[in-house]
């Protein structure tokens, strides 16, 4: 599968543009903010249906505009795939596929796959585990479009639950609460084995890719839970655990006007050869292990279903020896891939050149 053509019509800095990439290596060359990564954005959102960069939507739509659209074809063995969004300021988007609506938002991850790597990918590795859940949830909506339905209802439950503690604090209905327990306590148990498929699929392509980046050891994941008690592995044992700890945290629940336990507060963590990548691992080691990450998310991306993803790197050849330029280059196959930088002598790779100024890409 590779994007055909893009169309953009008051997104970011771009009152209209159309863009037709080749299949293989494109290379956008140009000046800080004369509109590259706008351009990856825009793809990013076909396939993802949210921004690469997490800006919110009312964001993306061009000053003193309306709205933004965002039109792509994507073409793939069986026809043209098309995606259509419009994101009007102020309302709620509209999404087209193949110029229907889609039952539900979600078919779109599996019609479109897209990988993107971006600077902010370092704090995958250098921050809080908010990033790490967030990426482990992502893969498996690309992955599984059950994941993607599971992680609405949990998050709608987690909503509702929150607002009845905030809103009642000590005073809260024991029975009230114990409902949303109990359907918070499944919604979790479902969640948190969507991660753990992610995090086992994941290990070998993760670790081979960290290698043939350029580093050395072995980086896999580890999983850290406050209300997890021994090894449940299917559903019923993991709801149970839940359910017994929303149950004993109540109390402390009601005071803290919020929910203490669930899927929503584990800490997913990257180790490096026995070490904890985020407060033991150098700059270099915890850059090669956020790129790690999205190459080993491209590879399971495209062994899971018949159509390569693209592959959205944002000036990353900046920030890798040539070494690690080699080893992303081994990994690539014979994909789209949509690469951005200021410098062309930055990127290493035989490709079709674009320049892009304010406004526009020839």
């Amino acid at each position: 599968m590779h994007l055909a053509w893009l169309e953009l019509v008051d997104f970011r800095c771009y009152t209209s543009l159309r863009f037709e990439p080749e299949p293989g290596i494109n290379v956008l060359i140009g000046a800080n903010g004369a509109g590259k990564t706008s351009v990856l954005e825009a793809v990013g959102y076909l396939g993802l249906l949210r921004s690469v960069r997490r800006t919110p939507d009312e964001a993306l739509v061009r000053v003193g505009a309306a709205a933004a659209v965002v039109r792509g074809g994507f073409a793939t063995p069986a026809g043209e795939t098309t995606v259509e969004i419009e994101l009007p300021a102020g309302r709620r988007r509209r999404i087209l596929l193949n110029a229907k609506r889609p039952t539900r938002n979600r078919e779109v991850l599996t019609h479109v796959p897209v990988v993107a790597f971006i600077p902010d990918d370092l704090d995958l590795v250098k921050r809080g585990p908010a990033q790490r859940r967030e990426y482990l949830d992502d893969l498996a909506a690309q992955l599984w479009p059950q994941a993607a339905a599971d992680q609405t209802e949990y998050a709608r439950t987690l909503r509702q639950r929150n607002s009845l503690l905030r809103q009642e604090g000590s005073r809260a209905d024991p029975g009230t609460l114990a409902v949303w327990d109990e359907r918070l306590a499944t919604g979790g148990a479902q969640l948190l084995l969507h991660r753990r498929r992610v995090m086992a699929e994941l290990d070998g392509p993760l670790g081979e890719s960290y290698r043939l980046v350029g580093g050395t050891g072995g980086l896999t994941w580890s999983y850290r839970s406050n209300w997890m008690a021994g090894d449940h592995e299917d559903v019923a044992g993991l709801t149970g655990a839940l359910q017994a700890t929303l149950e004993q945290r109540r109390g402390r629940d009601m005071e803290q006007r919020t929910t203490t336990a669930g899927p929503h507060r584990d800490g997913p963590a990257l180790v490096l050869d026995g070490r904890d990548a985020r407060t033991r691992s150098s700059q270099g080691e915890q850059r090669t292990a956020a790129l790690s990450l999205r190459v080993g998310a491209y590879r399971l991306v495209g062994a899971h279903g018949p159509l390569r993803p693209v592959l959205l790197l944002d000036d990353v050849f900046s920030e890798l020896d040539p070494s690690r330029v080699r080893g992303v280059l081994d990994l690539l196959g014979d994909g789209q891939v949509l690469v951005t930088s200021a410098r062309d002598d930055e990127v290493p790779i035989a490709g079709r050149r674009w320049q892009v100024q304010e406004g526009g890409i020839s």
